[in-house]
């Protein structure tokens, strides 16, 4: 196996305590049942509670530990590209709403930093999208223009931070970042402090809609709500029919101390180079932790630990002297037409609700969410709600490419993965620590071999839709390449959509 350097851990999880709220082990009435426990998941329970709402939230492992453990930390209204695409699929007022809701979630972090005295290491600063390839230029230029109309403080720039030339970038003024955990586990203390309740190692498998809405637990329990909250990065209720428009990816993140007087000064992102995030963080003895995050891959489709030896040279060739000290995973989804889908399950629903498909900006998208959810719930209707409506009416002229391409993708790993002969012929050939698909009694099975020999064997078949998963080697893990649903090498759910285990095979 590869040896990489740092430890293989989120800097935001190993700086911050564990968490030990009690698995819900009884029935329960509430107002608002939140799955969920992420940003999107707390902060819309966190606003619930403020208003007055009793509130449960139910989160299959610990709270702030999933995908909100492993972001980058940006709360920006800088999202690439976003703002010359809208204003062609959603027009000038569509490009507007996007503007002010992300922007105002990038405020309301601050307001809410100052009003709980939160110590989460918030700072303001410039936020850059940058090409290095002059051709990337004039795409720039339109989204400056672009977000400049939509009301954002933006200009394009030549000149940057970065200890390389570019072509040219976007910069946005006053953007955030900050310590995600710090600041979900003081929402968490406060929300209980306002009466609501967390309950860790609770997974949700059963939603029931009605009067009141009901939902249930791996261990039995049943959460009665008005209204229900699916909050799981990727929503695990199918009634949705939101894996049609989300495509999963993950991408890696290393960082490491550099001296305070090398800080680039900014948040950067370019999509060229299989995708670049560079910024900094507070870090021990007046330095600043430097993160740097890219090489984005398909769940299943990849070894993490190539593409973190990528991330790694490409880090010391561009910042001498850092010597990794963390390196960690991330997963995201990508929605085909751009914009997260906060709003109604599904389009009959009346007192259930769904926040997914961020694309990699769950920070400010998630504060979004909590803001919008927690207003919907109350009866208002927030200017910015139908843009964000899971079920809103789509430019399929413009948009249906990324639907298409997410469609053909899935169906190439649905029934392609199935014909494809299996490149390991039998368990004796998988080696310690390693894992692979093979066939055993005239049926595929996922093997892992453990690093003293033992062969352990689950079903190939993920628990969502049915997709072959694959081994990621640098993880250690079982990987649907359909809609990103993550196994341990026992089969226990990592990551949804999938709520159930991959089952045991004798092997």
């Amino acid at each position: 196996m590869t040896h990489l350097p740092g430890t293989h851990e989120s800097y935001w999880i190993d700086t911050t305590p564990d968490t030990s709220h009690p698995e819900l082990t009884t029935d329960l009435e509430t107002d608002v049942a939140v799955v969920g426990g992420g940003i999107a998941g707390l902060c819309t329970a966190w606003e619930l509670a403020r208003a007055g709402l009793g509130v449960v939230v139910l989160e299959a492992d610990r709270i702030a530990a999933g995908v909100t453990g492993y972001t980058t930390a940006k709360v920006s209204s800088l999202h690439t590209l976003v703002y010359d695409r809208l204003r062609s699929t959603r027009g000038p007022e569509g490009a507007r709403l996007y503007a002010r809701s992300q922007q105002e979630a990038v405020e309301h972090v601050a307001a809410t930093v100052s009003e709980l005295d939160i110590d989460c290491d918030l700072e303001r600063g410039p936020a850059f999208t940058y090409v290095r390839d002059s051709a990337g230029t004039d795409a720039l230029r339109a989204e400056t223009w672009a977000a400049a109309e939509a009301g954002l403080p933006a200009s394009y720039v030549q000149e940057t931070g970065l200890p390389f030339p570019v072509a040219g970038a976007v910069r946005f003024e006053d953007q955030a970042q900050f310590h995600p955990r710090k600041y979900l586990l003081a929402l968490a203390a406060d929300l209980l402090a306002q009466g609501g309740r967390i309950h860790e190692r609770t997974r949700v498998t059963g939603l029931r809609e009605g009067m009141p809405c009901r939902v249930t637990t791996e261990g039995g329990a049943t959460v009665s709500a008005r209204d229900v909250v699916v909050a799981t990065h990727y929503p695990v209720f199918d009634r949705s029919l939101l894996f049609a428009k989300l495509s999963p990816h993950r991408e890696l993140v290393v960082a490491g101390r550099l001296p305070a007087d090398r800080d680039p000064g900014g948040m950067y992102i370019t999509q060229e180079e299989n995708k670049r995030s560079i910024r900094t963080a507070p870090g021990p003895d007046g330095q600043r932790l430097l993160i740097i995050t890219g090489e984005t891959f398909l769940p299943g489709t990849a070894d993490a630990d190539e593409h973190f030896e990528r991330l790694v040279d490409w880090t010391g060739r561009h910042f001498p002297g850092v010597e990794i000290s963390y390196r960690w995973a991330a997963q995201d989804n990508d929605p085909t037409d751009t914009v997260a889908c906060v709003g109604p399950l599904h389009p009959a629903a009346k007192h259930t609700y769904v926040a997914t498909g961020f694309g990699g900006w769950g920070m400010s998208g998630g504060v979004m969410s909590g803001r919008l959810l927690s207003a919907l719930i109350r009866g208002e209707k927030p200017e910015w709600a139908g843009l964000y409506d899971p079920w809103r009416p789509r430019d399929t002229v413009r948009e249906g490419a990324g639907f298409l391409q997410h469609q053909a993708t899935v169906g190439r790993h649905f029934i392609g993965d199935r014909l494809r002969t299996t490149h390991t012929d039998s368990v004796e050939d998988i080696p310690p620590g390693a894992g692979a698909v093979v066939r055993v009694g005239g049926r595929r099975c996922a093997v892992y071999r453990d690093e003293e020999g033992t062969a352990h064997g689950v079903s190939a078949r993920c628990t969502h839709m049915g997709c072959l998963v694959s081994f990621n080697a640098g993880e250690r893990a079982w990987e649907c390449p359909c809609h990103g649903s993550r196994f341990a090498v026992d089969g226990e759910v990592i990551e949804g959509p999938a709520n159930r285990p991959l089952p045991r095979r004798d092997v």
